[in-house]
């Protein structure tokens, strides 16, 4: 099971996120990267926004793996 923090929901509401496409990009993500500070940051490429990648950074050292934020990552835009 994966909590979303207040940041996160903020985010969601602002960037116009459907929560559904989070849980997706968790389940099913294009590339998973483990970082140095304890998150990991699913990506995926959501083809009904125009191809962009969809960042979704999971905080796994918290027991309910806490998803922090999820954006489009502009960084990634064009990448395969």
């Amino acid at each position: 099971m994966m909590l979303l923090a207040r940041h996160c929901k903020e985010m969601l509401e602002q960037k116009d996120i459907q929560e559904a496409l989070v849980f997706s990009a968790v389940v099913n993500p294009g590339r998973v990267e483990d970082h140095d500070d304890n998150t990991r940051h699913y990506l995926k490429k959501i083809d009904e926004n125009n191809n962009k990648w969809l960042r979704i950074i999971v905080n796994v050292k918290e027991e309910s793996n806490k998803c922090v934020t999820a954006f489009f990552d502009r960084r990634l835009r064009g990448k395969e």
